[in-house]
């Protein structure tokens, strides 16, 4: 399932970034941009993130992402879990302490593949 996610074809959405560099979110957009991949940043309190448009809600983006990957707290994951299903996005990456079981529950009732307890960036730099 990790080849599915890491597709080089996939458009991130990774939800969590921050202005701090040294927070997981910007360490996951950054990374995943860095690697060539068409990344969103989505956080509600920031119009710009390193040059970039960054996004309030996942709805709000121009196309929609193939994978969005969560970088914060599980409450938060819980109700992004669904939006996800609203727009039809099949492909969730929990980030270590972002997931719960109830989101995890949720994905696998509603045919979304989920993938948590895995760091998308260990795994990216290790694949391939």
């Amino acid at each position: 399932m990790i080849d599915q996610f890491l597709d080089k074809k996939n458009i991130f959405a990774v939800i969590g970034v921050s202005r701090d560099k040294n927070k997981y979110g910007s360490k996951v957009y950054l990374d995943l941009k860095n690697a060539g991949y068409k990344t969103y940043p989505i956080n509600p309190k920031i119009d710009k993130i390193f040059g970039d448009k960054c996004y309030s809600r996942l709805k709000d983006l121009p196309i929609k992402p193939d994978v969005v990957c969560t970088v914060v707290k599980p409450n938060i994951t819980e109700e992004i879990v669904i939006d996800c299903k609203k727009l039809k996005i099949d492909k969730i990456w929990m980030q270590p302490g972002s997931e719960s079981i109830k989101a995890i529950k949720f994905c696998r009732q509603n045919d979304i593949k989920v993938l948590h307890d895995i760091c998308i960036m260990v795994k990216r730099k290790k694949w391939k």
